[in-house]
């Protein structure tokens, strides 16, 4: 069973010139330890999907599913509920809370669960060192470099362990050399966590090393998309 799928997704939003249609009958699907990324030019469509595909936005018409659920039909208390247990998001300008560590960041969605201290500190110390910033965990983001701050972001993402990961343009602040470190770890956590992941990008490197590579136009998926890294 596919860890995440969308099946005919639309999103039209209203504008002062007129009805603007950023997705038409979208679908795709991500299997577990699967790399897929979203490319295509500004304006796309790809944050609009990848906004529905976390449960942020609704969409017109068409459903997203985590695994056999139903997110599009949840309350919004279900809507929360699953993103916490089922879904990690890495934003483009990291998100990170200034006045917080890095460890105190990364801990916040375990705060929300109501996990205990202990299991707190254990799980936060875990992530830290599986994105190589154990020794960074009492820095505040003032302290830290882009690329450490956005390995912050990736470990508050993982800490609660979902089994879907989302990020959007998660390089796109990045220099070409942390750029391509990103990458890398992003490659290696999909296949050791068993991530299913979804990423949105223009950076030709990070396609290289996907799984699939969906291209949107004008809210269409183009046709067809195509296998990366395993390809023959």
């Amino acid at each position: 069973m596919s860890a995440l799928s969308a099946v005919g997704i639309s999103k039209t939003f209203t504008t002062g010139a007129g009805p603007l249609h950023a997705l038409t009958d979208v679908s795709l699907t991500v299997e577990p330890g699967e790399l897929l990324v979203l490319r295509g030019p500004s304006g796309s469509g790809k944050t609009t999907l990848l906004s529905i595909l976390g449960g942020l936005d609704s969409p017109d018409s068409g459903s997203v599913f985590y695994g056999e659920t139903d997110i599009t039909t949840l309350s919004e208390a279900g809507h929360v509920a699953a993103r916490r247990t089922t879904l990690g998001y890495v934003f483009q300008n990291f998100g990170l809370i200034p006045v917080l560590s890095a460890a105190e960041n990364v801990e916040l969605p375990l705060r929300i669960q109501g996990v205990d201290a202990a299991a707190r500190a254990d799980r936060v110390a875990e992530v830290l060192e599986l994105v190589g910033l154990g020794g960074q965990a009492r820095q505040r983001p003032y302290e830290l470099s882009g690329g450490q701050q956005q390995r912050v972001g990736i470990a508050r993402a993982l800490v609660g362990r979902p089994g879907i990961l989302l990020a959007d343009e998660p390089t796109g602040q990045l220099d070409s050399g942390t750029a391509g470190a990103m990458m890398e770890l992003f490659s290696s956590l999909v296949a050791s966590q068993g991530l299913a992941a979804v990423i949105s990008t223009h950076d030709p490197e990070l396609m290289k090393r996907a799984d699939t590579v969906v291209e949107i136009h004008d809210g269409h998926v183009v046709e067809p998309s195509h296998r990366g890294r395993h390809s023959a």
